[in-house]
Formats: structure tokens, sequence, C-alpha cells
């Protein structure tokens, strides 16, 4: 059974940075896509940004510029490195990963609040 655990969330000012991490442990296998999703007060859950076990990339329109995803395969683990951060950035953080090859998998962590706030 995969369990994945994020990490890094907190309180920041507007224009200020963080960097989420999320570490999955159990055995994963490839092709998988990892992703970051967000869902802020009042908001239905949205995905933030996602890769691949290929390092393929994509951003939600509103993050492009300003949040990087990467992957550590051989740690298992995914980060998300904030910069520029905005009043709206403000949700709760959750890693997602979604496996491919039979039996696949959908599995989520237990999120990281992330608020960004003067």
């Amino acid at each position: 059974q995969v369990q994945l655990v994020e990490s890094g969330g907190g309180l920041v000012q507007p224009g200020g940075s963080l960097r989420l991490s999320c570490a999955a442990s159990g055995r994963i296998s490839s092709p998988n896509v990892m992703n970051w999703y967000r869902q802020g007060p009042g908001k239905e859950r949205e995905l933030v940004a996602q890769i691949t076990s290929g390092s393929i990339t994509n951003y939600a329109d509103s993050v492009k510029g300003r949040f990087t995803i990467s992957r550590d395969n051989a740690k298992n683990a995914v980060y998300l490195q904030m910069n520029s951060l905005k009043p709206e950035d403000t949700a709760v953080y959750y890693c997602n990963l979604k496996v491919f090859r039979s039996p696949g998998g959908d599995y989520w962590g237990q999120g990281t609040q992330v608020t960004v706030s003067s």
C-alpha cells in the first residue's frame, strides 16, 4: 500500500516563497503521474501542477511562471516550489499519485495548509 506524506506548508507573506514536499512510501510502478492539487476556502479542489514518471510537467494557468514541480524518483518524492505567492494561493495543498500499470492506483496525502497573508 502506498502512503503519501506532505510537508512544508505554513504562513507566508505575499510575494514570499514556500517549498512543499511529498514523500511516497511503498512500491511505485511506472508509468505514473504525481500531482499537486489545492482546495481553497469555499472552492473546489483544483489541479495545480503535475509531473509524469518521464518528467513531463503541466501547470494550471494561475501558477505558471511562479510554481515549479519536480520529482526525485530515487526517493519517491515530489516537490512544489512556490514563488511570488499571492493571497489567492491560500489553500490546503494535496499530493496525489496516479499509477497506470495494472492494477493501478490513486493515492492521496493528508494535505498541508498554505496561508498567504500579511
